[in-house]
Order: C-alpha cells, then structure tokens, then sequence
C-alpha cells in the first residue's frame, strides 16, 4: 500500500506515490531524480546524504520519506540560483579545491550551510569539530576547511 506525499522539493511542491519504508534519500534519487544526495553508508554516518529539511541539515539516509509530509526540502540541486549561479558555498568549495572525487561534497556543502546558517561558526577548530559527521576519504579536510572559511565569509557579505 503506498502513501500520497506532498512537500516542497527546492522550491517546487511535488506530489508522489510511495511506499510507507522508503527512506527519504531513496526517495530523493529514484522518485525524484535528484542525485546529487549521494548514499554512503545507510548508517547516518558519512554524510554524503545530508539536505535541508525545513532549514536544517539532516541525513536523508536516517529518516522515512513520509517523515518529509509536508515539509520543505532543500537538496544540493536547490542551492544554486535559477540562472545557475553557484551559490556562495558552492562557489568556495570551487575556487579552493575542497573536493577530489567529489561523491561527500554534496553533503559537505549542505552541512557548511548549515552550520552558517545556524551557528555563524568560521574558526577553523568549530568548523572541524561541526563537520565530523562528514566523511571525507580524499582531500585530507584542508581545502574543505579553507572553502567552508570562505564560504561563510561570502554569505555573510
């Protein structure tokens, strides 16, 4: 038996049929299209799944789509402007080399905005300490440090 849910995806409202279990990232990648929400680890532990429910970061690998009724998702798809002008976070991500193979910086990128959103944190200590639920098995975290740095200074201005 499926369920009717109805919630705004990066600002559109969509309305799908689906499966009570189905997790909000499957949701995302095969009901959606959206597949820029990477599925790591299944376990809410690398990250690579995170989006913005209702403003906040959350991992979309750890929650029911039903959980989302209603809500008001935001998906790395989302952050860019209509005119495909990188958003500022994206932008630094970009201009400091904060990715190699790319697959956690989506979820990186989702978790920076938040963290600026909410917390206003830049120091490089708070935001190590604020990305230690993103796994990156590449870069080393320099260069993400440096463009979440960057990034929040753009936000800012």
């Amino acid at each position: 038996m499926s369920i009717r849910l109805t919630l705004k995806v990066n600002g559109k409202s969509v309305a799908r049929d689906c499966e009570p279990q189905t997790l909000l990232v499957d949701f995302i990648r095969e009901d959606l299209r959206l597949t820029g929400t990477h599925v790591g680890c299944d376990t809410a532990q690398c990250g690579s799944c995170t989006v913005h429910l209702n403003g906040k970061a959350v991992k979309s690998c750890s929650m029911l789509a039903a959980q989302a009724q209603g809500a008001e998702l935001t998906t790395i798809e989302g952050l860019a402007a209509a005119d495909g002008t990188l958003h500022p976070m994206q932008a630094a991500f970009k201009a400091c080399h904060g990715l190699q193979c790319g697959f956690c910086t989506p979820g990186m990128v989702m978790s920076a905005v938040d963290l600026v959103q909410h917390h206003g944190c830049h120091n490089e200590t708070q935001v190590r300490e604020a990305l230690e639920g993103n796994i990156c098995r590449c870069t080393g975290y320099h260069n993400i440090v440096k463009a979440v740095q960057q990034g929040a200074a753009a936000m800012k201005a």
